[in-house]
């Protein structure tokens, strides 16, 4: 059994940037009784055009410093960094540590219907192959056809998730994968669902949108259980969050994204991780 100080401890989540809040609101949401605290790694956003030695390195030192604030669980809020670092920060760590891309293909495999799926995300995790692995373990009848759409990230960090220029972005991105007739299409990224509706609006209506928030949110409730690490139900958890670079932005991104304000928003010295 785990002790009282262990169970009342936060969840961490980090991204490295906004689009990680996609998955911390469907946290939020499911257990509103858990404590969060977020990392955005805003000074070093995006990490998608990164090595993977360099995301490795970044997701490590993301982790070490929340792990400073007594975190009870990590969730990798990024599929860039779940792609390249989920083994490593599970193999240093004596927490439970959760990924979005097995929840989203979990999810993927749910809801296509001729088993034709889309993947889109960063270069980095388009070119691990992650996202197609495991829907072919889960699904081997499944055919997955990838795309990289760097672009989507600087768009979503900056807000310009509608008008003509990202129309035209998406246009060009999806053209190949819609040509194969896929009825599901994987927001592979975490930023990407900020760009739902132009994204939905390109794939059309025959196309299902799936992205990892919900099932992650799920997949952290169920080990919290299975770990025996939840808070009291009659608790109500503090939201924080931290930023390496750009809180006013960020600020202003989550408060918009969220629907509600942001009562700490605290810059945080990227030397320092």
């Amino acid at each position: 059994m785990k002790t009282r100080s262990n169970i009342q401890a936060s969840i961490g989540i980090f991204d490295s940037g906004v689009g990680g809040l996609t998955v911390f609101r469907r946290i939020e949401e499911a257990l509103p009784h858990e404590s969060l605290v977020y990392l955005g790694d805003t000074a070093r956003v995006p990490y998608g055009s990164k090595s993977g030695a360099t995301v490795v390195r970044y997701a490590k030192a993301c982790a070490k410093l929340l792990l400073q604030r007594d975190i009870k669980m990590l969730v990798v809020a990024c599929n860039t960094a779940s792609a390249y670092a989920l083994d490593a920060l599970r193999d240093n760590l004596d927490i439970p540590v959760i990924g979005v891309i097995e929840p989203g293909a979990k999810a993927a495999c749910r809801h296509t219907q001729t088993g034709r799926v889309g993947v889109i995300g960063t270069r980095g995790t388009i070119s691990t192959g992650s996202y197609e692995k495991i829907i072919r373990q889960l699904r081997p009848d499944c055919l997955v056809y990838s795309k990289a759409c760097p672009l989507f990230v600087p768009f979503a960090e900056e807000g310009w998730t509608s008008g003509p220029a990202i129309h035209e972005i998406a246009e060009t991105y999806l053209g190949g994968l819609l040509k194969n007739e896929i009825d599901t299409l994987v927001l592979g990224c975490t930023h990407y669902p900020l760009l739902s509706d132009v994204i939905a609006k390109v794939a059309g209506k025959a196309v299902t949108l799936v992205d990892s928030a919900g099932e992650t949110a799920r997949a952290v409730a169920a080990t919290l259980e299975a770990s025996e690490l939840v808070n009291t139900p009659a608790a109500r958890g503090a939201l924080s969050f931290l930023v390496t670079d750009g809180h006013t932005h960020f600020r202003e991104m989550g408060e918009q994204f969220l629907g509600h304000p942001l009562d700490t928003v605290e810059w945080v010295d990227v030397q320092e991780i």
